[in-house]
């Protein structure tokens, strides 16, 4: 039998093909592209673009003079900051707060997420809602005042109920000891209600089929909220989660410099005041760079790592 003399047809190549689709679907959400592209363009400027002044940790910065005149010191920064004793009593400090703010203003959000979501007067869920999330608008400036009220020994709310059930008056505010509690404490009824609305968004969006499914086979309200709402938003709760825990170290120095004074400053002092003080109130910017790199790096490692276990354990990831 002799060959007619054509060549087969090649298949198309898969490169075209993925190009193809990829124009289809950027012409097919150009408006949607359009819109993110000044947020985009806002967090490169203001979240990629200062990355280059990582470089002042390894010089000896002195301002007024030109970038490239600047004395190039190498680690000598790093080395000085893994030297200082102050340095791990910040981080120990940072991890502490973290740690307690995680176990607290994570949890007790999705707990309160879940009662509002049970509540049925639709009038008295909206006015606890709204109510809960105002404080969220609040300057830390003024929450320190209320705070620093709330606890004070000369009137406060909070030593006079202690007093009434025969107790004696404590200064919470100068006491070291207190110290995280307090910022822990403020922090989250500051932030609790705020916190609640990405979880009340994800549990309207469940399926309201489920619920009905689950109450035709007996399951009382505990019984829905335990297999219906939680599973519902567990993968929000994870990214959530992970999300919190590549933050640990970064937060922030606010509550820190309002609610502390000279009695209770060195369980206060956290990585982002301690290069504040560093950085600006002692004209060592390079040294002040030094710990917001390691800062920085620290928070990656963590939410790598967090990301990498999640992963194992659940097959999802969010990076």
């Amino acid at each position: 039998m002799h060959s007619s003399g054509l060549s087969p047809s090649r298949p198309k190549s898969a490169a075209p093909r993925r190009r193809s689709r990829l124009l289809r679907r950027l012409h097919e959400q150009r408006y949607l592209l359009g819109m993110s592209l000044p947020f985009v363009a806002l967090v490169f400027v203001f979240n990629y673009v200062p990355i280059w002044g990582w470089l002042m940790a390894f010089q000896r910065y002195r301002p007024g003079r030109p970038f490239w005149e600047q004395q190039w010191v190498g680690l000598k920064n790093f080395t000085d900051l893994f030297q200082d004793e102050t340095f791990y009593l910040a981080l120990k400090n940072t991890l502490g707060m973290s740690l307690l703010g995680l176990l607290l203003g994570f949890t007790l959000p999705i707990i309160f997420a879940l009662l509002l979501n049970e509540l049925r007067a639709g009038l008295f869920k909206r006015t606890v809602q709204t109510v809960s999330y105002l404080p969220h608008f609040v300057s830390w400036v003024v929450v320190a005042g209320l705070v620093y009220r709330m606890l004070s020994t000369d009137g406060g709310p909070i030593n006079q109920l202690i007093t009434t059930f025969g107790g004696q008056p404590v200064q919470f505010m100068a006491r070291s000891e207190y110290f995280w509690g307090v910022v822990v404490l403020s922090d989250l009824w500051k932030e609790i209600g705020w916190n609640t609305i990405i979880y009340l968004a994800v549990m309207t969006a469940i399926e309201p089929a489920l619920y009905e499914a689950a109450r035709v086979d007996g399951a009382g309200r505990w019984q829905l909220m335990r297999h219906v709402t939680l599973p519902g938003i567990s993968r929000v709760v994870i990214i959530l989660f992970v999300l919190s825990i590549g933050h640990l170290t970064a937060i922030g120095f606010e509550k820190q410099l309002l609610l502390s004074n000279a009695v209770v400053k060195d369980s206060a002092l956290v990585l982002d005041l301690y290069a504040l003080q560093n950085g600006i109130g002692m004209n060592k910017f390079s040294f002040g760079t030094a710990i917001g790199v390691v800062n920085s790096l620290v928070g990656l490692a963590l939410l790598f790592g967090a990301n990498a276990f999640f992963r194992r354990k659940t097959g999802d990831s969010i990076i």
